[in-house]
């Protein structure tokens, strides 16, 4: 049997996701859990900087009683060309949980290979499941319906929105993205969810046939890191499917807005949207630690699940 991970939505039942999401609901709402990981450690290894990710995971282990230790990529002997697997093997000997925000999904999947504790998905190249498990959590908490409401993407078929993917064809939920073309999903993931999942989920190119009577709408940077050579590619490519006052009244005028951030504002987003009364990015980011200590407890608990 292996140790339970979190690398991508898929890893999970789809009642484990729903899960996760009322178990943050309810400790959002309650604020009186039990400090149940005293001595327990966190670690986090980035190859990428963070804000949101970083502080939402500490800030949940401190508020399960534990404690963290954060260390950058380059401050590893990783940098010095140790094995990934040698690096899992003894780091699992210090710690109780990991999480990894990498380049390469490849150097998650074979850090959680080796590994002996859980490990999770910071973010990746290919996918962002903590982002979007929260995204969901704030879509809910809003008062949105998953199963009745239109969803829509905006914008790239980055991490954040193959995690969204992922999300749609495990939860059962209709999804629209409007990519532009050259910038889809990959395919072969879309044709997993649909082959696999059955999943609802419908590409465009045209962003304002994508928004029609929606009621959450998503975007996120058009120039994620490590793209910042194709700046000016990306920027004329992604030059239609900005979201601002205009395309937002194409939606249902209660639609909510979310934006992982960093936003570029006037970007892939107006601050008159950012900042409009639709918005609900600040909400959106607080609910990554709420999302993140129900995570921490469900991985800590579960122990040898399969």
């Amino acid at each position: 049997m292996k140790r339970k991970h979190f690398i991508r939505i898929w890893d999970l039942k789809k009642e484990e996701a729903l899960g996760l999401i009322n178990r943050a609901l309810e400790l959002k709402r309650n604020k009186n859990w039990e400090r149940k990981f005293i001595g327990k450690i966190l670690g986090l290894i980035f190859e990428k900087p963070s804000t949101r990710t970083r502080i939402s995971f500490e800030s949940a282990m401190i508020k399960w009683g534990g404690s963290s230790i954060f260390l950058s990529s380059k401050d590893l002997q990783l940098s010095r060309g140790e094995p990934i697997k040698d690096t899992a093997r003894v780091i699992s000997r210090y710690i109780d949980i990991l999480v990894l925000r990498t380049y390469k999904q490849e150097t998650i999947e074979e850090f959680a290979k080796y590994s002996s504790i859980p490990v999770i998905n910071g973010l990746s190249d290919r996918f962002h499941p903590c982002q979007v498990l929260s995204d969901i959590m704030t879509v809910i908490e809003k008062g949105k319906d998953l199963y009745r409401d239109k969803i829509v993407w905006i914008g790239d078929g980055n991490n954040v929105a193959q995690s969204w993917i992922e999300a749609s064809a495990l939860l059962g939920f209709k999804l629209v993205l409007a990519c532009p073309k050259g910038f889809e999903p990959e395919e072969e993931l879309l044709k997993e969810a649909k082959e696999i999942y059955k999943a609802q989920i419908e590409i465009v190119d045209n962003p304002e046939e994508a928004i029609k009577g929606a009621k959450v709408i998503n975007t996120d940077v058009w120039i994620s890191m490590g793209q910042e050579e194709e700046s000016e590619k990306r920027r004329l490519a992604f030059k239609n499917f900005q979201v601002n006052n205009e395309l937002l009244k194409l939606a249902d005028p209660s639609a909510i807005v979310l934006h992982c951030l960093p936003a570029h504002r006037d970007e892939e987003i107006t601050e008159e949207v950012l900042e409009g009364h639709q918005s609900v990015v600040w909400d959106q980011a607080e609910n990554k630690m709420w999302l993140h200590m129900a995570l921490i407890e469900f991985l800590l608990e579960s122990n040898y699940i399969y």
